[in-house]
């Protein structure tokens, strides 16, 4: 029986203090594969540790990166969507923050992590920064993205892409331009990364949000999301354990 633990981790960018979340199982000690979680623009929560703890069960360190600074924890759409949008147009500090995040699952010494298997995940938001850090050429087996945007301001950096992409996106989002899904595929093609994208028909954004509830905008989806999940495991198993 998992003992998935949470706990807090506290670090300093650029003289700022940051709070990311550990989640792992705490009664195995062996070394695993490290997991660095950007969750929805909502940022550490409720919902995001969740997310993590049902990953970590499957016997990964997960740690959910705080992107905003300890002392930023959007409580409404307004406030998310004020803490978010600096970063995304700031594609540099956005991804000074996720290496940040990375660098310290790394160091950390509560669960110990086998640095050769790490790979990111994120949602919305966050799965444009876990795309966003695999362009940077970090030492990842994969990244992946659900019902995140696609844009980058820098698609020549996709061919610093070391490990395989998964893009989980909802047919029916309107959130992420159709036209973004074209750019998004030429920019890997041209790269010659392993990349594969799953369309979901009748999926809007934020599927795998419980809480998500806008119609015709943002819904949940038990079953997409349950999917998309399985997509995601499939893949890691495939990187992690050959």
């Amino acid at each position: 029986m998992s003992n998935v633990t949470v706990r807090s981790v506290v670090y300093q960018i650029d003289g700022q203090p940051y709070e990311s979340r550990l989640v792992f199982d705490s009664s195995d000690t062996s070394s695993r594969p490290g997991l660095l979680m950007a969750p929805n623009w909502m940022g550490i929560s409720a919902g995001a540790e969740k997310i993590a703890q049902a990953v970590a069960e499957q016997g990964y360190v997960v740690l959910v990166a705080d992107l905003y600074g300890q002392n930023t924890r959007p409580s409404n759409n307004d406030e998310a969507g004020a803490a978010m949008t600096p970063l995304k147009n700031d594609r540099v500090l956005l991804t000074k923050r996720m290496q940040s995040a990375l660098d310290q699952l790394l160091a950390q010494k509560d669960a110990p992590v086998a640095a050769d298997k790490v790979a990111t995940f994120g949602f919305c938001f966050g799965g444009c920064c876990s795309l966003e850090l695999a362009r940077t050429g970090a030492n990842l087996k994969a990244a992946v993205s659900f019902h995140g945007t696609l844009d980058t301001a820098n698609p020549a950096g996709a061919k610093n892409i070391k490990g395989k992409v998964l893009v989980l996106h909802g047919a029916s989002d309107p959130l992420v331009p159709k036209e973004s899904l074209p750019a998004f595929e030429d920019e890997m093609n041209a790269a010659g990364v392993d990349w594969q994208l799953l369309s979901y028909g009748g999926a809007f954004h934020s599927f795998t949000d419980p809480h998500a509830n806008v119609p015709g905008m943002m819904m949940y989806n038990a079953k997409v999301a349950k999917r998309a999940f399985t997509s995601m495991h499939n893949l890691l198993d495939e990187v992690f354990k050959g």
